[in-house]
């Protein structure tokens, strides 16, 4: 049965009574009038009537039929294709790949982009649902397609059926948009694999987004996948844009703490960024703070110009140990979900150091002892603990945050494998030389070509000469954390330093392109003094000259306190949960069985204060106990509760935040993105004028048969009409006068 695009017109065929009424009216305009030539003629007609009669009746439905045909060629009928589904054949399964990431919040008057999207889904499943061919719905958020994560709010390989309204419905109003940055490359992977080759069906993929710059400004993943899908020729793509203009966004681009000595009591700074993402200068932006629940001065930044981030750094000192936790907010703009910064950190009520000296007297690491805990007054939040190399092979080096070795002859396998597994694993090592050293040790067992702990190798120990009439200073910094202080100053007491020895390096030395090696500081000669390098996920610096004044003044210098502390907070290894961890990455735990029980208790932000159930770390292959937690879609601070095997209680904190990224609101107009798609076929369309696609899938539009039918009824009318009419012949006198002429 055809159905039309506007019944409303089908009003009209009531016209189709015109000839009829015509023709009555024309019959009523007859009168009688008796003439003797006319019985003749009479006669005639009643010998050809019926045939007469036929071709007049044929008339008149020829005419009404192209009446009935103009008004239904308006109404646009469209024929329902009942013989695929009595006979069992093609359906129509309408695929939606639904862009949730933060961005679709953005809103403007009454609505948001995740709101217009919404509405397209219900136009497509309402239309589908009113058709008698058999229809199958799919339906799967970009953020669900991240490992394949199942919800209630999937529909997938949905056959439409009595109850399919309300299942969208409810399915529709459960989803919210995320706070991920999930792109349409992996929702398209998922659907692919999910949904494998057409069988008997059709299918319409809408990708229903915003087309932000970061997605899709070089999309050549998405255009291959989505070329994968356009193979069959049953496969359509529409893409849908669900906002009307870009719109200006803030977003606080991080919220980290800055390198240096953190204990409690302890003064430390925390470096915040803010970006702008519009077209115009934002002024006097302020970026609300939060320390463990209380807030603080807000940090005022005047301009902050198009496109840029601006970074200012505040200072932080909490008196007590154990987890504190630090957020930044912007006011209320665009998009919610980037105007929040969450950051956590676990002070201790001080910083273990190990010190290890070669000299029983321990002469090297006296000072450096003095210059990490001064005493008296002064907290710096650094425990210097003093031993000697044996110390290395017989303990654990995992509970201090630095080690630092001073003119150490030589050290023993076991205690170079111990720094060796300690810095790969993270841990930061010192070394400060002295006429103790033996070059051959070094390059031989710690150097080993560029593979062992240190980083450079020795030549043996040099004077620096005294040039009177040099007026550089012996000691020449680099931009580094170790001398922030000094690099960038002049007259300080740095340029007081004056070397006397040193360990020279081969002449013909040069690290290789790809070495971490960097020299921090140099002599006046040019020769590197302070060389640091990485080693797995650890730090190692080596000060090529002594550690107490035998070969320098140096630690009678103020600068070398700083130094030596600066130099401890650089080497101090990280907690991972001071990292940048991004919302929908799992949250991964690895625990000692000699330290930590099997079972582990997590609390997410949406939960507040109320743990989840408890999960079960199992064991791993190092031997490790290890458990995760997936389902981190919300940022803000996540708890691990954990209990030792002494059944008390410890509680880790981590700081989960979105893609700041994702806040640039840029995106592609329906040209541009025609550019970077060149070559595929699909159909864009704004929601706001979205129209569903079904009844091009599962009907047949007729207009184009009416057309063909109305053009054939007016040329066989005209002939009818001309047979059925009466054409006398020319007369001989007009055939001669039409010759002479």
């Amino acid at each position: 049965m055809p159905t039309f695009v506007h019944p409303l017109l089908l009003w009209g065929l009531p016209i189709i009574g015109l000839p009829v009424l015509i023709h009555l009216i024309n019959m009523m305009r007859h009168r009688r009038v008796d003439w003797a030539a006319m019985e003749f003629l009479l006669a005639s007609q009643k010998k050809h009537r019926t045939w007469i009669l036929l071709k007049q009746l044929l008339l008149l439905l020829v005419r009404m039929a192209a009446i009935a045909a103009i008004v239904l060629l308006v109404a646009q009928p469209m024929l329902r294709h009942y013989w695929g589904s009595l006979l069992g054949g093609t359906k129509t399964h309408h695929v939606i790949l639904l862009d949730d990431s933060f961005s679709m919040s953005d809103h403007w008057d009454d609505t948001t982009a995740f709101a217009e999207a919404k509405r397209v889904i219900q136009r497509i499943g309402a239309e589908a649902a009113r058709h008698v061919q058999p229809q199958v719905f799919t339906l799967l958020p970009f953020s669900h397609a991240r490992g394949r994560r199942s919800s209630q709010n999937d529909l997938i390989n949905y056959r439409l059926g009595n109850d399919f309204a309300g299942k969208l419905a409810e399915t529709l109003k459960n989803i919210e948009v995320s706070q991920t940055n999930a792109g349409p490359a992996d929702a398209l992977r998922a659907v692919n694999q999910m949904l494998g080759e057409p069988d008997d069906e059709r299918r319409i993929l809408y990708l229903i987004s915003d087309f932000r710059a970061k997605d899709w400004n070089n999309p050549a993943d998405v255009k291959k996948l989505l070329q994968e899908w356009q193979s069959a020729e049953s496969e359509k793509i529409r893409l849908v844009s669900c906002i009307d203009q870009v719109r200006p966004n803030l977003a606080v681009a991080y919220l980290k703490p800055e390198e240096g000595i953190r204990a409690a009591g302890v003064p430390w700074f925390v470096d915040a960024a803010v970006t702008n993402f519009g077209n115009t200068p934002a002024k006097d932006v302020s970026l609300a703070l939060v320390e463990d629940g209380h807030a603080r001065p807000s940090l005022i930044f005047s301009e902050i110009p198009p496109g840029k981030t601006i970074k200012q750094r505040f200072q932080v000192n909490f008196p007590s140990e154990g987890s504190h936790e630090i957020t930044a907010r912007l006011e209320s703009d665009s998009v919610a979900a980037d105007n929040y910064r969450f950051c956590t950190i676990d002070l201790p009520n001080d910083v273990p150091l190990l010190l290890i000296d070669g000299d029983p007297q321990a002469r090297d690491a006296q000072f450096l002892n003095w210059a990490a805990a001064p005493g008296g007054s002064v907290r710096t939040g650094l425990r210097p603990q003093l031993e000697t190399p044996r110390f290395l092979s017989l303990k654990p080096l995992d509970s201090f945050a630095a080690v630092m070795l001073a003119n150490v002859d030589r050290l023993d396998k076991s205690a170079i494998k111990a720094l060796e597994q300690y810095a790969a694993a993270g841990g930061g090592v010192a070394f400060f030389l002295g006429e103790q050293c033996q070059s051959k040790f070094f390059n031989d067992e710690l150097y080993r070509n560029g593979k062992g702990l240190f980083p450079l190798p020795l030549k043996g120990p040099a004077e620096l000469p005294i040039d009177r009439l040099e007026t550089a200073p012996d000691v020449q910094v680099e931009k580094h954390f170790i001398f922030r202080i000094f690099a960038e100053l002049r007259n300080t007491f740095l340029q007081t330093v004056m070397v006397q020895h040193y360990f020279a390096v081969p002449d013909d030395w040069q690290p290789t392109p790809d070495s971490t090696v960097r020299a921090l500081a140099r002599l006046r000669n040019g020769a590197p003094l302070v060389v640091e390098q990485a080693y797995g996920k650890g730090r190692v610096v080596a000060f090529l000259t002594t550690a107490a004044p035998a070969w320098n003044n140096w630690a009678r210098n103020p600068s070398f306190v700083v130094v030596v502390q600066d130099l401890q907070a650089y080497l101090s290894r990280r907690d991972s949960a001071e990292g940048t961890r991004l919302v929908g990455e799992p949250l991964e735990l690895s625990l000692d069985p000699a330290k930590y029980q099997a079972q582990v208790r997590f609390v997410t932000p949406r939960e507040g204060a109320s743990p989840t159930a408890t999960t079960d770390a199992a064991p791993n292959a190092e031997g490790k106990l290890s458990v995760a937690l997936n389902e981190t879609d919300a940022a803000g601070v996540y708890e691990a509760r954990l209990t030792r095997t002494d059944n008390s209680a410890e509680i880790r904190r981590y700081a989960f935040n979105v893609d700041p990224a994702e806040g640039n609101l840029a995106a592609l107009d329906k040209n541009q993105l025609a550019e970077r798609l060149n070559g595929l076929k699909y159909e864009y369309e704004q929601a706001s004028m979205f129209q569903s696609a079904a009844d091009k899938t599962a009907d047949y539009d007729l207009s184009e048969v009416v057309l063909y039918a109305l053009v054939s009824l007016l040329l066989f009318e005209q002939i009818l009409a001309h047979s059925a009419s009466y054409h006398p012949g020319a007369s001989r006198a007009d055939r001669a006068a039409g010759g002479a002429r």
